[in-house]
């Protein structure tokens, strides 16, 4: 039986990404954990529960091995069932370039340990990436979207690459998706380090089906400098598009970085971080529908 010690008000996390258990009948909850996470990396730590208000934690499901090629900016840890095992996806920023990019780990655990699998990050080593989210096509091929850092770039992209089976490696070059200045929702990013320069910033891609089979994609960016997650959806169904945006933004009150996942009962939630300052971040689960064609929040889940 679970202890339960902890409300989403004590639970300073970035990023929050759920796996549900339905087997178990629990809630895990990864996410950016370090107290700074915009300096050295120490690791992620996850919570357990059962009804999304009550967490037991935290559990340490990952540490870094003294070979590590990362030391700083360890952030985003999304977890995946697959293939009867655990994958996890995660950016940290490289020691030999100073750029960051996603990794994948692996355990046979959900709380780990998770130890590296793939050989350094499976973005371009050239790029600055964050953010790889993992999804399957049509097909059952598994391919992970992520982001072209704005930093890097000026206006942020959200990209597509295939992987191997085992998920330890690229195979071909990205495809880019869209451009954060597509969106008829985003406003430039004013940035105290690129006060001279146009920014628009893509965060935290993460793609999900409906009941009908329409492929949605949330994603975060900046309205007014302020933090707000978008919805795009796959005019073809498939992970290359075309992405249409919904003109206004789901969430826009300083909050973002989502993903959804399916609640016990059958129906669909969404987990965000907010507010979008460090360490006031806590994490957010609201509920989520399709409505005429497009994703709306039908209210809160957490308190």
């Amino acid at each position: 039986m679970l202890r339960f010690a902890l409300k989403c008000k004590d639970i300073q996390i970035r990023d929050p990404f759920v796996l549900p258990l339905e087997e178990e009948g629990k809630y895990y909850l990864f996410g950016s954990t370090d107290k700074n996470i915009w300096g050295p990396g120490t690791g992620f730590d996850a919570y357990v529960s059962d009804d999304l208000s009550n967490w037991e934690g935290p559990h340490p499901v990952f540490r870094p091995p003294a070979d590590f090629f990362a030391d700083a900016n360890f952030w985003a840890p999304e977890v995946y069932a697959y293939a009867g095992r655990y994958y996890m996806f995660a950016t940290f920023r490289r020691k030999d370039n100073n750029r960051l990019g996603t990794a994948v780990l692996a355990s046979d655990r959900p709380l780990g340990p998770f130890e590296p699998l793939s050989e350094g990050p499976v973005t371009p080593e050239a790029w600055s990436s964050l953010d790889g989210s993992l999804i399957i096509d049509d097909a059952g091929d598994p391919w992970m979207v992520f982001c072209h850092e704005w930093q890097q770039i000026g206006d942020g992209e959200v990209c597509a690459v295939r992987l191997a089976p085992d998920l330890s490696r690229a195979e071909g070059e990205p495809a880019t998706l869209f451009r954060a200045s597509e969106a008829p929702w985003t406003t430039p990013f004013v940035s105290p380090r690129f006060p001279d320069t146009v920014n628009y910033v893509t965060d935290g891609p993460y793609l999900f089906r409906v009941d009908d089979g329409e492929l949605y994609m949330l994603w975060a960016s900046f309205i007014d400098n302020t933090y707000a997650l978008g919805v795009a959806k796959s005019e073809s169904g498939g992970i290359l598009g075309p992405w249409t945006h919904q003109p206004e933004a789901l969430y826009r009150d300083d909050g973002g970085h989502g993903m959804v996942f399916r609640l016990f009962d059958g129906r669909r939630a969404l987990a965000i971080h907010a507010p979008n300052r460090t360490p006031e971040e806590r994490p957010l689960f609201l509920e989520i529908a399709e409505r005429d064609g497009r994703m709306a929040i039908a209210g809160p889940l957490s308190d």
